[in-house]
């Protein structure tokens, strides 16, 4: 952490705990976990209470289904609380992200496979670091107030090709085996099990996925910081050695 950085710890779970965390805060980068609004109910309260100006808040491209899944429902409510508050924001909405390949490491190291609950459906993973750089310009630059940027890469991909390329950076074989059960297709995400209504809605989403084998992507990366995403392929090359012990 920078040493011009103040660290202050909180819970977003427990309100009576967020004052000293938003206090002298003028703008706000959200990022609230898993399926519930209270955690953004809570963080919205405290930055109307401290006199935050702007919230730049992570979303998710899932909100632009029509008719819109689960995962996006989740995330409008959210986008709705900070809209309701009155507080200006800047919503990002990215697309699956380079870092979920973390998620193949379990069945990498137990069985030498990834499962692939999407076969031909393609999609655009960015690097959380792209969405970084966004969330940065949103907060430190004027004329982001009131936009929706959608964010993703801009190289499309099934699962089974992002793999060859993970393979190839880590030097290693990796095999791609399809899912024949809803549970294995959560299991592609979330090795140790999700809750119910979670599940339902990633057995959801790699449904949509599948059938998109055009893969969905946008300029959006490159026409604010003026110059490409990043790749996949560099992304495989910076984290090869996690999957090379696995």
């Amino acid at each position: 952490m920078p040493e011009r950085a103040e660290r202050v710890v909180a819970d977003l779970s427990d309100p009576a705990t967020l004052p000293p965390a938003f206090a002298g805060a003028d703008r706000l980068f959200l990022l609230t976990p898993g399926i519930g609004l209270d955690h953004t109910r809570h963080a919205v309260a405290a930055a109307q209470s401290a006199g935050v100006r702007h919230i730049v808040h992570l979303s998710s491209f899932n909100v632009l289904g029509d008719p819109m899944p689960a995962m996006g429902r989740w995330h409008h409510e959210r986008e709705q609380a900070i809209r309701a508050s009155g507080i200006s924001a800047t919503f990002l909405r990215p697309g699956g992200f380079m870092t979920n390949a973390f998620d193949w490491l379990p069945t990498i190291r137990q069985a030498g496979c990834v499962l692939d609950p999407a076969g031909p459906g393609r999609y655009a993973p960015i690097d959380p670091a792209d969405i970084a750089a966004v969330a940065a310009l949103a907060l430190t630059g004027d004329g982001h107030e009131g936009q929706e940027y959608v964010l993703t890469g801009e190289e499309p991909f099934t699962i089974t090709e992002q793999v060859e390329i993970l393979a190839a950076a880590a030097g290693r074989d990796i095999a791609i085996r399809p899912v024949t059960t809803a549970e294995e297709a959560v299991a592609a995400r979330f090795p140790n099990g999700a809750p119910p209504a979670l599940a339902e809605a990633i057995v959801e989403g790699f449904h949509l996925t599948r059938a998109d084998t055009a893969g969905f992507r946008t300029g959006t990366v490159e026409r604010l910081l003026r110059r490409k995403p990043r790749t996949f392929a560099a992304w495989c090359e910076r984290n090869a050695g996690a999957f090379r012990v696995a």
